[in-house]
């Protein structure tokens, strides 16, 4: 299960190392089955990273996505406790390249759900305040949120994207470039029959899909670690909605197990509270 060791693998090597030179571009396959996100295809898009002292540089442990000028969206079990020091992380926003020279965004707040416990329990869910906002531009621009009783289909044209392993075992490689797969989102009765079939998971006294998640993903297209927190982001009319947080799954995407992300949806009022209450 991607959340439960996902702070471990940052830690000891689920983040790349920073390059000490650009490496030669190449089209690579990455998240899991993706490839290169085109620049500013996806400007809400960011990384959160924590210094990292035997690098002697910051490191991506999480994605995110940019809700508002000083808001980031994230998945809770991206931080180890509620009471986190805002002083040892910064987000990075703005490029496709993870260490490409872009100045780090200094964080004020952190906002932790207060009902998150364990992925599997849900409420994976996190804020982070930014001390200044950002200013908009072609590579930096908040992603709407979806809307209240907002019905995502399985026809519905759908991404994920981040700077994650491109398998259980693999790094995503030099030059570390955005990468982007689409997805489809699947039914949550079909998503917890898989779950339900699954020998690690199989509980057929209690439900695994809980309200507040949804699933997305098929075989060989997904997310892994070092993706939790990123967008799932799906088209509705001409403009891209924010549907999903990366949480957790089986297999890294390498099944036909799909992906499970955090409702927006579910969220949306909570979200709205506390961007508020501290403006």
């Amino acid at each position: 299960m991607w959340s439960l060791l996902f702070v471990i693998l940052s830690l000891i090597g689920g983040s790349a190392p920073k390059p000490q030179a650009p490496a030669i571009e190449r089209e690579l396959v990455g998240i899991v089955g993706g490839h290169n996100a085109p620049k500013g295809k996806w400007p809400w898009q960011v990384s959160l990273q924590v210094y990292h002292y035997r690098l002697a540089s910051w490191q991506h442990i999480c994605g995110g996505s940019l809700i508002h000028p000083q808001w980031v969206l994230t998945a809770a079990h991206c931080f180890k406790n509620q009471n986190e020091d805002p002083s040892t992380y910064r987000i990075m926003a703005g490029d496709v390249y993870l260490y490409g020279g872009h100045k780090l965004l200094s964080v004020k707040q952190i906002i932790v759900h207060l009902d998150f416990v364990d992925v599997t329990l849900g409420a994976d869910v996190a804020l982070v305040q930014l001390a200044e906002p950002v200013q908009s531009s072609a590579d930096v621009k908040p992603i709407k949120l979806t809307s209240l009783n907002h019905e995502v289909t399985q026809n519905a044209e759908c991404w994920v994207t981040g700077w994650g392993r491109t398998s259980k075992n693999v790094l995503l490689p030099p030059p570390y470039h955005l990468q982007q797969v689409n997805v489809q989102v699947i039914e949550t009765s079909d998503c917890e029959q898989l779950y339900q079939k699954t020998n690690r998971y199989g509980h057929h006294n209690r439900r695994i899909i809980l309200d507040d998640m949804l699933c997305a993903g098929t075989e060989g297209h997904g997310p892994c670690f070092g993706d939790s927190g990123g967008p799932l982001v799906c088209k509705d009319s001409d403009s891209w909605i924010l549907v999903g947080v990366v949480s957790w799954g089986h297999d890294c995407s390498w099944s036909n197990v799909p992906g499970i992300f955090a409702g927006v949806e579910f969220y949306v009022p909570w979200i709205k509270q506390h961007i508020q209450s501290s403006s």
